[in-house]
């Protein structure tokens, strides 16, 4: 590493044509200067410059190392100008972690970021199983619910509902729940029941406060909740979604949501970034951009 001063050293008093010069330029002494290109030389084995009172010029040895050590300190200023850029301004490739079903919501999200800095670009990397993010070199994971213990850093970005949903076809020819215990005799999908035939899912009215407990037998389990997402939408069964996963097919008509005055619970959702040091640009504004999307959608 002190070669490597000594060279940036020696190229700046050849660019800057005296010694003094380049100890202003450096923030050193003169003698400083002139004692790390006497090491150079003394390694060297060769005189690299000729000095008189007025003038300072190369020896041929000189030139030709001034020719590496130029090419060395050019290169040293553009990984630091390229580091500087990447603080700055958000360039490069931004890596999320996410689970599959916040595919689009995340689009939505970042689309203006996106479209504003087109040397910007996005890898999602979708799967409901928690990834190892170091190993994948991920910027921002996307976490539902609790968060492990973790040396990440977490910043919320709101808590959500959960929604009873499903499919037209589903509900045709049936009569309207108007309470918990009017879906009963649905046909019903669930996530994770272990070894449990049965499914608890409590509902609280928002108006009245009344609350419900439901039992219900599935017809389909899945470690998937995109599966489930999917299944629903075919007509299988009912399920309880996540509001930011199934938004979209509410609004679209693919999905009913039954009993909107009944809360079945929420679950939050959060942003982790990798330890506490400074954040390049593009992970700065990727944050700002999540949190300015999902805080309109969060509960109150």
């Amino acid at each position: 590493m002190e070669d490597l001063k000594r060279m940036a050293i020696f190229a700046t008093v050849v660019e800057q044509g005296s010694m003094s010069a380049a100890a202003r330029l450096l923030g050193l002494s003169a003698s400083a200067v002139s004692q790390q290109i006497r090491h150079l030389e003394a390694q060297a084995g060769l005189p690299l410059m000729h000095r008189t009172t007025r003038r300072l010029s190369l020896s041929e040895a000189g030139q030709r190392f001034y020719g590496q050590c130029a090419v060395m300190l050019q290169a040293a200023r553009q990984a630091r100008a390229e580091l500087d850029a990447e603080r700055d301004e958000p360039v490069g490739e931004l890596r999320i972690a996410a689970v599959l079903g916040l595919a689009a919501p995340l689009g939505r999200a970042l689309a203006p970021l996106l479209h504003a800095h087109p040397q910007l670009r996005l890898q999602l990397l979708l799967d409901d199983s928690h990834q190892d993010l170091v190993a994948e070199r991920v910027d921002i994971a996307i976490r539902l619910g609790g968060l492990p213990d973790s040396s990440w850093v977490a910043r919320p970005l709101g808590t959500l509902p959960w929604w009873i949903c499903a499919a037209p076809a589903l509900a045709q020819g049936r009569p309207a729940p108007q309470n918990p215990q009017a879906l009963q005799s649905w046909p019903w999908m669930a996530r994770n029941i272990g070894k449990s035939t049965s499914a608890r899912m409590e509902l609280q009215h928002r108006h009245s406060g009344e609350l419900v407990v439901l039992h219900t037998t599935p017809r389909i389990i899945s470690n998937q909740q995109y599966a489930l997402q999917q299944l629903c939408t075919e007509g299988l069964g009912v399920a309880r979604l996540f509001s930011l996963e199934v938004a979209d097919q509410v609004r679209s008509g693919q999905l009913l949501r039954l009993l909107p005055d009944w809360d079945c619970g929420s679950l939050s959702i959060s942003a982790l970034t990798p330890g506490r040091q400074a954040l390049p640009a593009r992970v700065r504004l990727a944050l700002a951009a999540l949190q300015a999307h999902f805080a309109p959608l969060a509960l109150g």
